[in-house]
C-alpha cells in the first residue's frame, strides 16, 4: 500500500517545483536573463529548414519571443498579433522571430494557416530556451519576450507576456516610449 502513496507525493513535489520555477522567471528574479546582458547566440533552423544565426542579425533589432505551442488559443493571438503588426515593425527595422519546442513541420501548419510572415524556430531540444532562461515544463515554453538590440544585448525583457496586442508593446518599446 505504501507504493500507491509515493508517486502522488512526488508529482505533487514536482509540481510545486514548477510552480516556483515560472515564479521565479515571472518576477524578473533569476529566471530571466537582465537588460544589458549579451544576448545568447544560437543556430537553428525555421519553419523552412533555413538556417538562422543569431549572430547575422547583429545590427538588427530582434524580437525573440517564447510561446508554448503552436496553434493553441494563445499562442495563435499573439502570432497574429506580429502577423496584423508586421508593416510598422519592419517600418521599425525590427526581425521578429517565434520560438518552441515543436517541430519544423508543426510550425510550417502554424505559418501557412494564419498566414505568418516571419519565421518559427525550431528548439526541439530546448536548448534556445535554456540558454534564454525561459522555463520549459512537459514541452511547453513560458511566454517571454526578448528584445535584442542592434548590438546584440538584451534591451528590454516582457517575462509576463498578454498575447492580445503584445506586438504593440514591443513597437512602443522600439519606437522610444518608456518602458512599462
Amino acid at each position: 500500500m505504501p507504493m500507491s502513496f509515493e508517486r502522488p507525493i512526488v508529482l505533487l513535489v514536482a509540481g510545486v517545483l514548477g510552480a516556483a520555477c515560472a515564479h521565479a522567471g515571472a518576477s524578473g528574479g533569476s529566471g530571466v536573463l537582465p537588460v544589458g546582458s549579451p544576448a545568447p547566440t544560437f543556430s537553428t533552423a525555421d519553419q523552412a529548414g533555413k538556417q538562422v544565426v543569431l549572430a547575422d542579425l547583429r545590427g538588427q533589432s530582434v524580437v525573440l519571443y517564447f510561446y508554448p505551442k503552436d496553434d493553441t488559443p494563445g499562442c495563435t493571438k499573439e502570432a497574429c498579433s506580429f502577423r496584423d503588426a508586421w508593416s510598422p515593425l519592419q517600418k521599425a527595422g525590427v526581425v521578429v522571430l517565434g520560438v518552441s519546442e515543436q517541430d519544423a513541420a508543426s510550425h510550417t501548419a502554424f505559418a501557412e494557416k494564419y498566414h505568418l510572415p516571419f519565421q518559427l524556430l525550431v528548439d526541439d531540444k530546448g536548448a534556445i530556451a535554456a540558454a534564454y532562461h525561459v522555463p520549459v515544463t512537459l514541452g511547453f515554453a513560458k511566454r517571454i519576450t526578448y528584445l535584442i538590440g542592434k548590438d546584440g544585448n538584451i534591451a528590454h525583457v516582457w517575462p509576463d507576456v498578454t498575447p492580445v496586442g503584445h506586438a504593440n508593446e514591443i513597437l512602443a518599446v522600439v519606437n522610444g516610449a518608456p518602458a512599462p
